[in-house]
């Protein structure tokens, strides 16, 4: 027997230690709708009055369907339905109120109600399998039957469940420690135990499926455990997984990446029952990423991207991940939600005093004359905002007084955040007028830092009791 070891490498110290790891999740958001078959509607306008009261009521479509055919007599009422729109129900949630909350945040109405569109992720994992699982699977009404995985020799095969042994002695099933056995698929089907599914009869019956979900943290939405966002299209998953590789080409790392999900129509072509190639638009989940590919790849001039370090200034007070985009164009770019220690060291303008010269103009497009001009202030005077600065010089500045404050240092990040938010409201970093009243208080700060001190002990307490 091979020795079982922990995550940290070492041997386990428990039962739980020995059993595969899996991140809690508190809730789904669904892909899409369900809805009555049409003939079914035809037949029965009162089972489509009823479906569409539990619609209203928030019930999940298991729920429905499981009262459709209890009070109707009806099998497989229900049928899936591709909408521009992803379905966030309280009862997929076990606290319901994160429903309501996620659709309050980032919900849009469309002339249909409020309706999830678009909305932000972060990843848990910087391996993109931990952040999409997936295999092919076929699933029966007292769970999963057969499914995929890799061997170490990289072979795909397929597996079950041992049946149960049966105790002769006590006439019963015999209890099975740690879970029901999983052994290799050999039959007449497959009698190898590969995977394939030309020759599996439950793929070419349609029974056996990708079975794929995405498994992230929504930005602002409190939880012990992260949601779940099922899929079951190949072109999803390819799609994902070469976003996800792009940003680990870029970044090195998909944690601390804000990613979104939204839907977008492609054209797909798909083999008819009779062999021939057909083509129809359908609305696929699509993952993006906002990160400034050119600026992170470019790798001419040593000095970082104005861009990059306005998003990290923004990042030093903003750690949940309310970073956004800095440029309305589009392509791909990304903002740092928590950046590493070392990198914030290289992001933050450092302490080194520079001469003040009064008849030079700083040059916002130049990375160069920015830098520059943001370091002017170390040992300057205190600046409250010409009306010329951009939103990304105002960050440049809040970034160097948040350091020579000592603000931005781990066991300040927190308090310092609660205070802004206190006195100037969430997304505050993104209101000019409020990066300026910042700066200014900020500034005197520098003459009087016990009584900033003060305000902060004052706002951090003052939530404490919310």
């Amino acid at each position: 027997m091979n020795a079982v070891l922990s995550l940290s490498g070492a041997p386990p110290r428990s039962i739980v230690e020995e059993r595969a790891l899996r991140p809690p999740t508190i809730g789904k958001i669904r892909p899409g709708i369900k809805v009555i078959k049409q003939a079914i509607a035809n037949e029965k306008p009162e089972a489509v009055a009823l479906y569409r009261e539990m619609v209203a009521a928030g019930d999940s479509f298991e729920t429905i369907e499981k009262t459709l055919e209890s009070r109707f007599r009806l099998k497989n009422a229900l049928i899936p339905r591709n909408v521009p729109y992803f379905t966030c129900r309280r009862s997929d949630f076990t606290n319901p109120d994160v429903a309501d909350e996620i659709l309050r945040l980032y919900g849009e109405d469309r002339g249909q109600g409020m309706r999830l569109y678009r909305f932000p992720v972060l990843f848990a994992f910087n391996d993109w399998m931990g952040n999409l699982p997936n295999q092919m699977a076929t699933w029966g009404a007292t769970g999963r039957k057969f499914y995929s995985e890799y061997g170490g020799d990289g072979q795909r095969y397929c597996r079950t469940y041992a049946e149960v042994e049966r105790d002769s002695r006590a006439q019963r099933a015999k209890r099975s420690f740690g879970g029901r056995d999983i052994i290799l698929r050999k039959d007449g089907d497959i009698p190898d135990g590969v995977c394939n599914p030309e020759q599996c009869p439950q793929y070419q019956s349609r029974q056996c499926n990708l079975s794929a979900s995405f498994i992230f943290a929504v930005p602002d939405i409190k939880g012990l455990g992260l949601i779940e966002l099922p899929t079951n299209s190949i072109y999803v998953l390819q799609k994902a997984y070469s976003a996800m590789q792009t940003v680990v080409l870029a970044r090195g790392r998909l944690t601390g990446t804000r990613f979104w999900i939204s839907k977008r129509e492609f054209d797909i072509t798909r083999i008819g029952e009779h062999g021939e190639p057909l083509r129809a638009k359908q609305m696929l989940t699509v993952l993006d990423a906002e990160i400034d590919i050119a600026s992170l790849l470019d790798g001419a001039d040593d000095t970082e991207p104005a861009l990059e370090l306005a998003s990290r200034a923004v990042a030093l007070v903003e750690a949940n991940g309310n970073v956004h985009p800095l440029h309305a164009g589009g392509g791909i770019a990304i903002a740092d939600a928590d950046p590493d220690p070392q990198e914030k060291a290289e992001s933050v303008p450092q302490q080194t005093p520079t001469r003040h010269d009064a008849t030079s103009k700083p040059d916002a497009t130049s990375t160069g004359s920015l830098l520059a001009h943001v370091m002017s202030h170390a040992g300057g005077q205190p600046d409250t905002g010409p009306a010329h600065e951009t939103l990304e010089e105002k960050r440049h500045r809040l970034a160097d007084l948040l350091q020579r404050l000592g603000l931005n240092a781990d066991d300040r990040k927190h308090d310092f955040r609660v205070y802004a938010h206190a006195r100037l409201g969430r997304g505050w970093t993104d209101r000019p007028q409020d990066v300026d009243a910042m700066n200014a208080r900020l500034e005197q700060a520098l003459t009087d830092r016990a009584a900033l001190d003060r305000e902060i002990v004052d706002a951090r307490q003052q939530a404490l009791l919310i």
